[in-house]
């Protein structure tokens, strides 16, 4: 006997979403799914609109990084591969601050504005989405220099999780961590793409420990499992969520801080029950949201209630979100296009939740 299809009640953003203003991404957020969300990102407008990219100039103005001549990969960002500078030693390596906490304080106050006018329902987090320092140090720096240059990098990064920290109230603040080299090294399916960072899966545990212990209890925490999106496509689609799961399940046993929700992409062609399966699996904790990516602007209303269906056989009370940040939508329509789909395929929840 099928069961019948879950409606679901929440809707997560991802990140980037494609819009010109940050206080435009707030006004049609709220308009078009109104109490789904539970928080909401700013979009990441601007420079900031290709995730990581945003942090190469940052990394090309050190004093302690030059180009490195004699790289020996290409590198899909298309940018010049950076290395230590001429006599410089890993120890003397710093980094000043990263702009990340900054963007949020200013993005802040347009949030605030925005639940002033309602646009926004009240009880919202807006939500701070960080890379992590392996996957900017990895993709824009030489393998053989990844270890000292990523070092110094996750203690400027550690600070702006302390500056963000300071600056937003804890009960308005959510800190998403953006999983998307290590979801690429624990899926195991491109090897050539990461051929001399070796990390065992107790390695990638240790690194996200260390994000993750300097988050505030008070503050939520989330992670989005990405597998890249570069040019809106995945460097490589997930074979089903088995190593997905594996990583979601080692993640509630390792990180100490409750983890507020964790994002899954799903690929549009997958409608199988082969994709799914592996989420009867999944042991997060009982106040952990999932949201899984199975909105897709090809196939629209349909093809998102397709893949709800499958997943529904293997998981229950799941959100719904597209499979990254809709940054790479082109056009305003076609970022309200999928905020409409999210609304169509699901509910708004009771005031009170």
């Amino acid at each position: 006997m099928t069961k019948p299809q879950m409606i679901p009640d929440k809707v997560h953003l991802v990140g980037s979403i494609g819009l010109d203003t940050v206080e435009e991404v707030f006004r049609t957020v709220g308009r078009l799914l109104g109490r789904r969300i539970r928080r909401v990102p700013d979009g990441e407008p601007g420079g900031r609109r290709i995730w990581i990219s945003w942090q190469y100039p940052l990394l090309r103005a050190s004093p302690f990084l030059k180009i490195d001549s004699a790289a020996d990969r290409v590198k899909s960002t298309l940018v010049p591969t950076l290395c230590l500078g001429d006599a410089v030693k890993p120890g003397d390596i710093r980094f000043s601050e990263l702009g990340y906490a900054r963007e949020a304080r200013a993005s802040y106050q347009d949030f605030l504005a925005a639940r002033k006018r309602r646009e926004l329902p009240a009880d919202v987090r807006f939500q701070v989405c960080l890379p992590t320092p392996l996957a900017v140090t990895y993709s824009f720096c030489a393998a053989k220099d990844v270890a000292a240059i990523e070092k110094a990098y996750e203690k400027a990064m550690l600070r702006e999780v302390e500056m963000l920290s300071h600056a937003i109230p804890h009960k308005h603040l959510c800190i998403q961590w953006d999983i998307c080299t290590e979801m690429i090294i624990w899926d195991g399916q491109m090897p050539d793409r990461y051929p001399n960072v070796g990390l065992s899966h107790p390695e990638i545990m240790a690194r996200v420990k260390r994000l993750s212990a300097k988050v505030p209890k008070d503050v939520e925490l989330g992670f989005h499992l990405c597998y890249g999106d570069l040019d809106g496509k995945h460097f490589v689609e997930p074979r089903d969520a088995e190593k997905m799961v594996d990583l979601a399940n080692a993640l509630a046993k390792t990180v100490a801080h409750p983890i507020s929700y964790l994002h899954m992409p799903v690929p549009i062609a997958r409608t199988d029950d082969a994709f799914f399966q592996p989420l009867r699996n999944l042991k997060l904790k009982p106040a952990t949201e999932l949201y899984l990516g199975l909105v897709h602007a090809a196939d629209g209303v349909e093809g998102a209630k397709q893949r709800m269906l499958a997943a529904g056989r293997y998981v229950s009370g799941f959100g719904i979100a597209t499979e990254c940040g809709i940054a790479r939508a082109k056009t305003p329509d076609m970022v309200r296009k999928l905020l409409a789909i999210h609304a169509k395929v699901s509910r708004e929840p009771s005031a009170a939740r």
